[in-house]
């Protein structure tokens, strides 16, 4: 089975709703990059499905993305933190409109997860979107804990970031072996 028909299998359908996300930004030239999971997928040795696609637009092109979003068929809500969208599958696309990752698009690079063509947050950035979620006390228990093992993941298959980890975390988050 190939990647983007496990992640079909386990998302009912998720790849058409994510490729018409990536189509929908892209051919509007919208600035923009998954982060989180998806990120951490591209980033770690070893993804993971995830039915949240997590992503985030320049500032000025919230808008303008909910517009495009909404003539493609999604069904949007908005929350103080997202507009979460609704496409046909189990996926929950999930609009950042957090001030904190408004500049991560700039720095975005291109990346095949589970056979989807698309753009992610840079190493780093993936990396500090995961520490702010982690550190953040009102996330549910369950949440914390997948961000704390998301950057082990991330620290494992990248030992330069454990440079990048708060006092906290290291307490919490093997060092990586020496090679």
């Amino acid at each position: 089975m190939m990647a983007k028909q496990f992640y079909d299998w386990q998302t009912s359908g998720g790849t058409d709703d994510v490729m018409r996300l990536v189509d929908c930004l892209e051919r509007a030239d919208v600035a923009w990059c998954a982060i989180w999971g998806l990120a951490v997928n591209h980033w770690a040795e070893q993804p993971m499905v995830t039915q949240d696609v997590d992503f985030v637009v320049a500032a000025e092109a919230v808008e303008r993305t909910v517009s495009l979003l909404e003539d493609a068929g999604f069904h949007s809500e908005r929350f103080e933190w997202s507009i979460n969208f609704k496409g046909r599958s189990a996926v929950s696309l999930q609009l950042s409109t957090e001030e904190f990752y408004w500049d991560f698009p700039s720095r975005a690079v291109a990346a095949d997860v589970h056979g989807i063509l698309l753009r992610v947050a840079s190493l780093e950035d993936t990396l500090k979107g995961k520490m702010k979620a982690w550190s953040e006390p009102e996330r549910r228990q369950s949440k914390r804990l997948k961000d704390l093992a998301d950057i082990a993941r991330l620290v494992e298959s990248h030992p330069h970031l454990w440079n990048m980890l708060t006092d906290d975390l290291r307490r919490q988050v093997q060092p990586p072996e020496k090679t």
